[in-house]
């Protein structure tokens, strides 16, 4: 089903080309696997999700709005939730979201700003890994498996000093000390892929659900709006732990993560593996490249990644958003786009398959 997805993604990309074939190169709407060069788009393109995200929306804007000066392109870190359901009212024209819509999520709908039976578009234009971030006085990094971090967050492993963790960090002078688990109050998509891993690696040790709302709602710890009020509640205590993406881990005691013999730091290398080795999802739209992560590989790779999309309308119900977006999307694939945002907040570039796959449901936004 895969290779039958990207088929067909492919082909409607190569119709697409075909027929832009005779505009102008300069139009940023149009089709590029290039940075968009200057165009004379104008308006202002609102956008809304996820907090991981922020960094990265923030360099694409710069450099979109240089390249088009008429263009303001703001963008609200409310959450991976909070972005989903603003674009489903109409109220953004595009979300920024850490998970893709679920199938059901899309068979219920509506999304007021599409026109009614088009499809919507996610691509998977953000991956970075997900740091365990703790605050340990003269601790940069710690080896865990999947049990022991799956532990930490359940509340079966409540002191630093507890054999488990001792056992994988020989050498180290664990402090007598207790666990403060940090975890997002808001709706997250980090959330979601972080307890999506507990879920998968350590099903025996985390029996929740995965879930962008914090499940283990019976456990002691502390709760933190954002990605920016975990990294201040970690950095606020001492043997505190929590998670966030990768961008914001400077400063912090890092978990590295046992994957069979070998222990994993995050990096964008190991983020990208993952993700190759992840199927897309069946039973989507043409333009809709949701994947499904498998956290439990055989291979060297960091599992514990956000792979955080971009969500638009095929067609919207107000034209004058789709050059816009359609622009924007352009140049957030683009290798310029990529490369800048790697800089900017550790995340792992699109590959040049992935590109082309993006690239071809990019254009099947409707630009009139």
């Amino acid at each position: 089903m895969k290779i039958t997805r990207i088929s067909r993604i492919a082909a409607l990309g190569a119709v697409a080309a075909l027929a832009l074939a005779g505009c102008a190169s300069n139009e940023a709407g149009g089709s590029t696997s290039e940075a968009p060069t200057e165009s004379n788009l104008t308006g202002e393109l609102v956008g809304a999700g996820s907090s991981a995200q922020e960094v990265a929306v923030q360099t694409w804007s710069a450099g979109f709005q240089t390249l088009n000066e008429g263009v303001t392109v703001s963008y609200d870190p409310s959450g991976s939730g909070a972005g989903r359901e603003s674009f489903q009212a109409g109220a953004v024209g595009f979300a920024g979201s850490d998970r893709a819509f679920t199938t059901d999520e899309i068979a219920e709908g509506p999304f007021d700003g599409c026109v009614e039976g088009t499809d919507i578009i996610e691509i998977p234009s953000y991956i970075s890994p997900i740091a365990v971030i703790f605050n340990l006085d003269g601790i940069d990094s710690l080896n865990m498996d999947a049990a022991t971090i799956a532990g930490l967050f359940a509340g079966t492993i409540t002191n630093w000093n507890d054999p488990a963790i001792a056992a994988l960090n020989e050498g180290v002078t664990l402090p007598d000390l207790a666990v403060t688990p940090v975890h997002r109050a808001d709706d997250s998509g980090t959330t979601e892929n972080f307890t999506d891993y507990l879920a998968q690696a350590a099903p025996e040790v985390w029996t929740f659900e995965a879930d962008g709302e914090w499940p283990a709602t019976t456990v002691t710890g502390e709760a933190a709006q954002g990605t920016s009020g975990v990294v201040a509640a970690v950095d606020g205590g001492q043997g505190t732990i929590g998670y966030a993406d990768a961008s914001r881990a400077e400063g912090f005691g890092t978990v590295a993560v046992q994957i069979g013999e070998e222990f994993v730091t995050f990096s964008p290398e190991a983020a990208a593996a993952i993700v190759d080795l992840s199927p897309v999802a069946e039973g989507r739209g043409a333009g809709d490249l949701a994947i499904e992560l498998d956290r439990t590989p055989d291979e060297a790779a960091y599992p514990i990644v956000l792979v955080s999309y971009m969500i638009a309308c095929e067609e919207y119900a107000d034209a004058a958003v789709a050059p816009l977006v359609k622009g924007f999307l352009n140049y957030v694939i683009s290798p310029e786009g990529q490369d800048e945002v790697a800089a900017a907040a550790g995340s792992a570039p699109i590959s040049d398959t992935q590109r082309e796959s993006m690239q071809a449901a990019i254009d099947l936004i409707v630009v009139e």
